[in-house]
C-alpha cells in the first residue's frame, strides 16, 4: 500500500524558489553538508524544475523561478539544529555564507547564530545547550527583555 507521506519525508518540507537553484545546491553542500537526492531540469537543461536535498535528517525542495507557472523567487528563513553549532557555523561562513549573527547563548536554551545566502535566505543555526522548564525559560526571557530595554535607553 502506498504511504501518504513518502518514506524518509516529514510532514512539513520547505521549498526554496531561487534564481540559480543549481548554484544554491552546490553552496548548501559546502555550507551545510547537504546531499543531493534528485534533480529534474527543464527542457533547456539550464533551470531546475525540482530538486531535493537532504540536510541532516530533513529534506528541502528547490527550484528556479517559473513565473508562467506561478513559481516566483522569494526569500525564506530556515532553522537548522546541529550537534556542534560552532563547527557548523564556521563551515557555513567559510563556504561563503554571509555572517548575520555569530552564535551566542540564548535565553531559551540554544546557542544560536544566523547566516545568509545571496538569494536573501536566512539560515538560523542552533544547538540545544540547556533543557529548560517553562518557568526557567520565562524567567530567562524576562531578564533578556530587561537587558534589551536597558540597551535601547543608552
Amino acid at each position: 500500500m502506498t504511504k501518504g507521506i513518502p518514506e524518509g519525508m516529514h510532514t512539513v518540507t520547505p521549498v526554496l524558489c531561487l534564481d540559480g537553484a543549481s548554484e544554491a545546491i552546490e553552496l548548501y553542500k559546502k555550507a551545510f553538508g547537504a546531499q543531493e537526492r534528485g534533480i529534474a531540469l527543464d527542457p533547456s537543461g539550464k533551470k531546475v524544475l525540482h530538486a531535493a536535498i537532504a540536510i541532516g535528517d530533513s529534506t528541502v525542495f528547490l527550484n528556479d523561478p517559473f513565473p508562467e507557472m506561478g513559481a516566483l523567487a522569494q526569500p525564506s528563513k530556515l532553522w537548522l539544529y546541529f550537534e556542534d553549532v560552532g563547527k557548523a557555523f564556521k563551515r557555513a561562513s567559510e563556504a561563503g555564507m554571509k555572517v548575520l549573527m555569530p552564535p551566542a547563548d540564548m535565553f531559551w536554551g540554544d546557542r544560536y547564530g544566523r547566516v545568509g545566502d545571496r538569494w536573501g535566505n536566512e539560515w538560523g543555526m542552533a544547538q540545544r545547550t540547556a533543557d529548560l522548564t517553562p518557568e526557567q525559560m520565562k524567567a530567562a526571557e524576562k531578564v533578556f527583555m530587561a537587558q534589551m530595554a536597558a540597551q535601547k535607553k543608552k
